[in-house]
């Protein structure tokens, strides 16, 4: 059956596998972000999005999910880490998403069993070094999922997903080579980097009602790096 889902960050790396996965099951979708190219060839909705200058969003009456996909990849040394930077990664990563919940919650408990997918990192659970700034703002990611579950059990479910290094624009400057690729693979005992479709069959999981008796869940993809040792 045919539902209404939101996709911020919806037109690039694992928003746009995502959008792409929803509309192969025939879902209607509506995108925010700053590709509006990219949703005119998919000939979606679209309106703008900029996570560190949010503006309220217009949603329909009523929307069974949520996405949030926008995020930061800043890795540096604490020493060399400003206020500015850790700012900006709680702005895109944790305000941003609430800025678009806050926009899109009238429509959502319109649902009446609506869902809600924001995305973590690994860096939370497997310290990381580089990863201060980042960590911490996925850390808020995580507990605002938790906060949210508990407050709108039982209309809306909210989980979200913590990956690891995904094959991504994003990440574009970390796996710009095979020999990186390569190298970043071997990190995992999966032997490989995460691909966005392997992120997109998840979100469309929690978004179904396949997924109804979960919420306040943080799920690992992460091909084994958090919890698995092979020596």
């Amino acid at each position: 059956m045919s539902k209404n889902f939101a996709l911020i960050g919806g037109t690039s790396g694992i928003g746009l596998a995502t959008t792409q996965h929803l509309q192969r099951e025939g879902h209607q979708l509506y995108l925010a972000g700053r590709h509006e190219a990219v949703a005119q060839s998919m000939g979606l909705p679209f309106q703008f999005f900029d996570a560190q200058n949010p503006v309220p969003l217009t949603w329909p009456e009523k929307l069974d999910g949520l996405v949030y996909c926008p995020g930061t990849i800043q890795l540096k040394p604490f020493h060399r880490l400003t206020s500015e930077d850790f700012l900006k990664d709680f702005q895109i990563n944790c305000l941003g998403a609430v800025a678009a919940l806050q926009s899109a919650l009238p429509a959502l408990k319109a649902s009446g069993k609506a869902s809600v997918v924001l995305f973590s990192t690994v860096a939370v659970v497997q310290g990381m070094p580089m990863h201060a700034s980042i960590a911490t703002a996925k850390g808020a990611v995580e507990g605002l999922t938790r906060s949210l579950a508990a407050e709108w059990a039982p209309l809306i479910r909210v989980n979200a997903i913590a990956p690891s290094l995904t094959d991504t624009p994003l990440a574009g400057n970390l796996l710009n080579s095979d020999s990186k690729k390569e190298a970043a693979g071997k990190r995992h005992p999966l032997q490989q980097v995460g691909k966005p479709e392997d992120l997109a069959s998840l979100v469309a999981y929690l978004l179904s009602d396949a997924s109804s008796f979960m919420t306040g869940q943080v799920l690992s993809v992460d091909g084994g790096l958090s919890s698995v040792r092979l020596f």
